[in-house]
């Protein structure tokens, strides 16, 4: 009897163990389910407030220096955004004032409130402060400083928003057809678009054309204000004959390096977009030089790149569209002797870029009609270039982008705003072929050349005066006009002339630029 309770017991204890084995079993299940819901929860919330990891696959190029001839290419003609390299631009345009003798190392660069308020990585100057401009330079490529980069826009374009269409307009003129620029800082902005073609083609004219200041980008440390700031590319002293040039980081960009080295007689310049965290990016930056600089050319056989002898087209299709050949109603006006207006930019101390770009007075009047992007996450956060994988939630600047963008050299007059400006801004971009513009008098059926566009006749009149008095001989012969375009509400008046062939056109036009004035010719 005794032998049987025990019995029975010890069944039962086995059976409410086994019982208790089974909720534990369903308690941990439950219990993980829920962890793993809060950890979802987490990543969205993560995600929503600017976390997303880079979505588009990586984007490389390497090039021969002394060739030109491409030696590795991955998605190089993919649209990526540029993050910081975009500061390359902005540092290309000041080194050309200074090439100029119209800026020096000593002048001193205000800081406005607007340059103040930028998102990190930034020097943190107050506003209503200064900086040299050598100390400028040393910022931007060391810290790769936002808050600088803004304060040499501003000091060289007025404003912000007008120093992007003139980047726009120097990437046109070296051959960059796929960049677009809305800032100076590489801050995101979906409008802020490059690839690894057009980014290698600004390392090679900023080397070509201002090599004195290009030392500046082997920089490794810059003090400044008791603070000692490393460059943020690590590479440097690292990798072998490695000069330069800069990083660039954003959510939406993933991290990108653009590179140029030389060892002996060879130099090779390579760039990398959207590498998934900075390690990486640097581990495929140090295999591309290793496996492609004992393949480059010891001689230089490759034409320098700069304004007049801009990177050869490579076939792929330009980001802005031109409506050139659109039939419409016309009416030529002979341009009357009109003494041209000087070329004021804003106080360097404007607070901030308007939200609706001004008419401009532009060389290339092309509508922009920037192809769909690739998928890109859309992302808050703010630039941050340090060796770090973590990503950190900031402000977006403002996105907006004037309708009207030039592909080509540019020399702006900013004009007054209308009423209706804001108003046809807001509506949807025409397409080339809703957009009208006149035809063209018998003689100008030939070849042109275009040297502005304004929503004033007497600006254009002004632009063909300047033209003419600058091009000296070789606009004697030229006819000048102007001629009206009908781009939905909006009236603007193109300054052209007339050639006699295509090869005057284009003496003309190198005569143009060498003297100051942008301009491109066109065909009827």
């Amino acid at each position: 009897m005794g032998l049987r309770v025990n019995s029975v017991f010890n069944v039962s204890t086995k059976r409410i163990a086994s019982a208790m084995a089974c909720v534990g079993v369903l308690l941990i299940g439950s219990l993980s389910t829920t962890e793993a819901h809060a950890r979802a929860r987490h990543r969205h919330h993560r995600n929503h407030i600017g976390h997303q990891i880079y979505a588009p696959p990586p984007a490389s190029l390497v090039v021969d220096g002394n060739s030109g001839r491409t030696l590795f290419s991955n998605n190089e003609n993919q649209l990526r955004h540029p993050a910081s390299l975009t500061k390359v631009m902005t540092l290309y345009l000041l080194f050309e004032q200074l090439k100029n003798g119209k800026v020096h190392m000593n002048d001193d660069i205000d800081i406005s409130s607007h340059a103040a308020s930028m998102s990190p990585s930034k020097l943190g100057l107050s506003p209503g402060s200064s900086i040299s401009v050598e100390d400028a330079i040393k910022a931007i490529v060391t810290k790769s400083a936002n808050d600088i980069a803004v304060a040499v826009a501003e000091h060289l374009g007025g404003t912000e928003q007008h120093f992007a269409v003139m980047m726009t307009a120097k990437a046109r003129a070296l051959g960059m057809k796929r960049t677009h620029y809305a800032n100076a800082s590489g801050l995101p902005n979906e409008h802020q678009i490059t690839t690894a073609r057009d980014l290698i083609t600004l390392a090679r004219a900023i080397h070509d054309r201002f090599p004195n200041y290009y030392t500046y980008f082997s920089l490794r440390e810059f003090h400044y204000a008791g603070m000692a700031m490393r460059n943020h590319n690590h590479l440097l002293g690292q990798v072998d004959g490695m000069d330069g040039i800069k990083t660039g980081f954003t959510s939406a960009s993933g991290f990108n390096l653009l590179t140029s080295v030389k060892r002996g007689n060879r130099r090779i310049y390579a760039v990398v977009i959207g590498g998934r965290t900075a390690g990486s990016r640097d581990h495929t930056m140090v295999e591309l030089v290793r496996k492609n600089i004992d393949r480059a050319a010891t001689t230089r056989t490759a034409a320098l790149i700069d304004e007049d002898h801009p990177a050869q087209d490579d076939g792929a299709e330009d980001v802005v569209a031109d409506n050139d050949d659109v039939a419409q109603t016309p009416e030529i006006t002979s341009p009357e002797p009109v003494k041209p207006e000087p070329i004021k930019a804003a106080p360097p101390h404007v607070a901030a870029a308007p939200a609706v770009m001004p008419k401009s007075t532009f060389a290339d009047d092309r509508t922009a009609s920037i192809p769909s992007r690739p998928q890109m996450a859309q992302t808050t956060a703010v630039s941050s270039e340090k060796r770090t994988d973590r990503i950190t939630a900031g402000v977006m600047t403002n996105p907006s982008t004037p309708t009207t963008t030039p592909n080509g050299a540019m020399r702006w007059v900013s004009g007054p705003q209308s009423a209706s400006v804001a108003h046809t801004q807001a509506q949807p971009s025409k397409t080339a072929h809703e957009t009208t513009q006149s035809a063209r008098p018998a003689f100008a059926k030939g070849t042109m050349i275009q040297v502005g566009v304004s929503d004033e006749i007497s600006k254009a009149q002004a632009l063909l005066s300047r033209a003419k008095a600058k091009g000296s001989h070789k606009l004697a012969q030229a006819k000048p006009f102007t001629e009206k375009v009908q781009k939905g509400i909006e009236t603007l008046y193109r300054a052209r002339f007339a050639m006699a062939s295509e090869q005057d056109a284009e003496a003309a036009c190198r005569a143009l630029k060498r003297s100051g004035v942008s301009c491109f010719s066109t065909r009827n």
